[in-house]
């Protein structure tokens, strides 16, 4: 039963993951890096990091989670908001192919109501909320 669980939390946000495997698998292509950390893949820095980072608001950002997938423009920026991501894997492992359009329709609302639609997301808040929590528990099994 234990292992029928875990191959559906891989399956259910699988055509999110493939599609950051994809876009990991071009950063790798120009010179960026990856890791497996805590059941996901992510890739960071190389030329498409240092174009990603430069990228004016909206369109930028330090990091992105897609299903299994993390996303970081530089490993400082994965560093930092590695908790943050992986709280956005758990939540892909919940919502499964549903995740994105969830997350899209917060946003949405958000903006309707004259939000940020970034910051008073949803699945934002929840993710900045549970972080230091996350945080603060891989510090005390390491230390």
């Amino acid at each position: 039963m234990r292992r029928a669980r875990l191959l559906l939390r891989y399956l259910w946000p699988s055509p999110y993951t493939a599609l950051g495997v994809l876009l990991g698998t071009v950063a790798l292509l120009f010179g960026g890096r990856w890791r497996r950390h805590l059941g996901a893949l992510e890739f960071f820095g190389g030329r498409v990091g240092a174009v990603l980072a430069r990228l004016p608001q909206p369109l930028g950002f330090s990091a992105m989670t897609l299903g299994h997938v993390i996303l970081a423009v530089d490993r400082s920026a994965l560093a930092e908001l590695r908790h943050h991501e992986h709280v956005h894997v758990r939540q892909y492992e919940r919502w499964g192919p549903f995740f994105l359009p969830a997350y899209l329709l917060s946003s949405l609302f958000q903006l309707f109501l004259g939000r940020n639609p970034y910051r008073e997301n949803h699945f934002e808040r929840q993710a900045y909320a549970l972080a230091p929590r996350r945080r603060a528990a891989s510090r005390q099994a390491q230390g």
